[in-house]
């Protein structure tokens, strides 16, 4: 396990992070970290790992495109000072060029999409002692959909700015090809975007993986 005791992870994102989350800051009682894969990273933490007391505050905001993340990114991970930081942003930047094709100001095109996000993972980096990054994805199995297609596109830039800066990069359309190939896609998403428990679950257990999480404790 890389987390020590006391530490606090900030994990921000779109729509698949915020689930619902309270306000401001998605933390404390009940379903203050929402109802996706966040409230199953803390449950798993503190049910395992209860020793750690770890501080998991989920800042995700519907709707949001790594645009969006870098106009709140002082106020919501800068300023809550985190240890650790997970990122998992690019759908709707994919999204709104298929579902708003004639709308060209809500797309953030791939080239945007890398040079913002490798620009927040290095202001981040000096300041804490981690950053996730997480692909973006699609449930959709045929790898020749269009969107499908885009979203890997995406989803490879992720990963070389994750090699790049050397972060933990974490595939979240390969961790969910092995439920694909027993389960519709609206089954797990009516949308191919919006997973159901199951959906976030996946999620949740690829990111616990990264940071050593041992299912045998």
């Amino acid at each position: 396990m890389i987390f020590n005791q006391n530490e606090k992870l900030v994990m921000i994102g779109d729509s698949i992070t915020d689930t619902e989350r309270k306000r401001p800051h998605g933390e404390g009682r009940n379903d203050s970290t929402g109802k996706g894969y966040v409230s199953v990273v803390h449950a798993l933490f503190h049910t395992v790992y209860p020793e750690l007391k770890l501080r998991v505050i989920n800042m995700g905001t519907s709707g949001n495109n790594v645009r969006n993340l870098k106009e709140r990114w002082q106020t919501d991970v800068t300023d809550l000072q985190p240890d650790w930081v997970s990122i998992l942003i690019g759908i709707n930047d994919v999204w709104r060029q298929y579902d708003q094709p004639t709308i060209p100001e809500s797309h953030v095109y791939i080239e945007e999409y890398r040079q913002t996000l490798d620009e927040l993972v290095k202001l981040t980096l000096p300041s804490v002692k981690g950053v996730f990054l997480m692909t973006p994805f699609y449930l959709e199995p045929n790898e020749h959909d269009p969107m499908r297609q885009t979203m890997d596109a995406y989803g490879k830039v992720v990963k070389e700015i994750a090699e790049a800066n050397q972060t933990y990069f974490i595939d979240i359309q390969a961790a969910f090809q092995p439920i694909l190939e027993h389960i519709y896609p609206a089954t797990l998403a009516w949308d191919r975007v919006h997973p159901n428990l199951v959906g976030h679950m996946a999620i949740a257990r690829a990111f616990v993986k990264a940071a050593g999480f041992d299912w045998n404790k």
